[in-house]
């Protein structure tokens, strides 16, 4: 019977560990992923539909703040809302996709170059490795949900990146990114 109780608590804290553990090696292949610009392994992390659908309503509520009670109550009101909201589905569409993070990878290559942010200093050398989530913080709001807080310019709410386990792993399920309502 001993020895039933000890499997028993073994095997607990080995599926404990293989689930704290989960986020971290998440996060820390996803940011192994954008270092190398690896985006066939960034995709086995990101769940592309929820992220959209997620940044999608964000800014949609951010434009409808932003517009205020005035526009949404005129004639041209809904058509520009309307419009605003067609014109940030399609840019989170187009880039909110395997695609389209290697291209935003690629600009950021170029930026750097641009910037002789280069690796020794050599002009030939390749440019400095994007690293977004080296001093990110990491917490889990619930058992079933990690958040890494990625700091952003000062005075701004930090990018909140949301991590759900999906079957074995755990995959970014939303970007929170803390707009603001227009000063009153």
């Amino acid at each position: 019977m001993k020895k039933l109780g000890a499997v028993i608590v073994l095997l607990s804290l080995a599926i404990s560990a293989w689930w704290f553990s989960g986020p971290y090696l998440a996060v820390h292949s996803i940011s192994t992923a954008i270092e190398e610009r690896d985006t066939a392994r960034l995709e086995r992390y990101v769940d592309f539909p929820r992220v959209r659908a997620s940044l999608r309503a964000q800014l949609s509520d951010h434009l409808l703040r932003q517009a205020g009670v005035d526009v949404a109550a005129s004639p041209f009101g809904g058509l520009l809302q309307g419009l605003g909201r067609q014109l940030g589905g399609a840019a989170v569409d187009t880039l909110i996709t395997p695609m389209g993070i290697g291209a935003m990878l690629q600009g950021h290559q170029l930026w750097k170059r641009g910037r002789n942010e280069l690796q020794g200093g050599d002009s030939w050398a390749a440019p400095e490795p994007a690293r977004p989530l080296r001093e990110a913080k990491h917490r889990f709001e619930r058992l079933d949900r990690f958040v890494v807080d990625v700091e952003r310019e000062p005075g701004e709410p930090p990018l909140q990146v949301v991590l759900e386990p999906q079957g074995l792993r755990w995959k970014v399920v939303d970007l929170r990114l803390g707009l603001s309502a227009p000063p009153r």
